[in-house]
């Protein structure tokens, strides 16, 4: 019940974002597959954490693209949302992937400290620029996209990340081949695992919230209940749940208490003021509205359903 204010992006604009997905996931591959050969014959830690990285961004990327073709399905009789949500799936697996490669390569790096081993220096200076081209074309396809969109948003990060860790590599692979220091290795390898996890945990963070159908962290229940309760007849607003569905809609259903017994055009034109505000006011674009006159419920505000 209530109008839909939610701007959905074009069939073309979905269809570049997927293509662009489909580009960084072979590009991704194509290192991958180079760093993980080069990472055995160098002897590189380092280079061979940027390889595992940059498996997981083929994963992430491959999970990203799913989802970005199952959000356009249309909704069934069985599934009323469609699935708006697996982009906010894809984006929680993504973050998880980040934090779990990152805790991985810690552990890894922590015992290369204790014995420090001579790597190949060319190799991991040639593999790590290779990374640097390859992830910053693709950096650049999905750059746009990931201002907007959760699950593009991860992806993003994954590749902005690896391209970070390459160039770690790099300044690695110089280090060792001009001045021998080979510690730096495992050093490079822990910083760009914190780094991981720092921007891993912030995303996991927040589609948690999404996904728990959390109200999201701008809105403020108590000032949507004392403006609804601002418009002329309405007595009390309670039962309110608000909650994220994707990154374009957010819906609101509550409960409104009427000071009299009003008929179903006056309702409308109260409702249609109501939703005109919270749009406006909360960028809430999907509102359900329970109208009430002297009923004997609880007037809690939230109430466990």
């Amino acid at each position: 019940m209530g109008h839909s204010h939610a701007h959905n992006h074009s069939h073309r604009h979905g269809d570049i974002k997927g293509k662009n997905l489909l580009i960084s996931i072979l590009l991704n591959i194509l290192i991958t597959v180079a760093q993980v050969i080069g990472g055995i014959i160098s002897g590189s830690l380092a280079l061979l954490s940027d390889a595992l990285h940059n498996f997981s961004d083929v994963l992430s990327l491959v999970i990203s693209y799913i989802a970005n073709i199952l959000s356009k399905k249309a909704a069934s009789t069985n599934k009323t949302f469609g699935y708006k949500r697996a982009e906010i799936i894809a984006a929680f697996i993504n973050a998880s992937t980040l934090v779990i490669v990152a805790i991985l390569l810690i552990i890894e790096a922590i015992d290369r400290f204790t014995e420090p081993q001579e790597i190949a220096s060319e190799l991991v200076i040639w593999l790590s620029l290779l990374g640097i081209i390859a992830n910053g074309i693709s950096v650049l396809l999905l750059r746009k996209d990931s201002d907007s969109n959760m699950n593009m948003r991860s992806a993003y990060l994954h590749l902005l990340t690896d391209m970070l860790a390459s160039v770690a590599v790099l300044i690695g692979g110089l280090m060792m081949k001009y001045f021998e220091v080979y510690w730096i290795d495992a050093l490079l390898t822990v910083i760009i695992a914190l780094y991981l996890i720092y921007v891993g945990y912030d995303l996991l963070k927040t589609s948690t919230r999404v996904l728990m159908l959390f109200t999201p962290t701008e809105i403020q229940v108590n000032d949507i209940v004392a403006k609804v309760c601002e418009i002329e007849g309405i007595k009390n607003m309670h039962h309110v749940h608000i909650w994220q569905l994707n990154e374009d809609e957010v819906h609101l259903e509550a409960h409104l208490d009427f000071e009299n017994n009003i008929n179903l055009s006056e309702f409308d034109e109260k409702l249609d003021a109501i939703e005109e505000l919270l749009y406006h006011d909360f960028g809430i674009n999907h509102v359900n509205i329970q109208p009430e006159y002297g009923k004997c419920d609880s007037k809690d505000l939230i109430v466990q359903d």
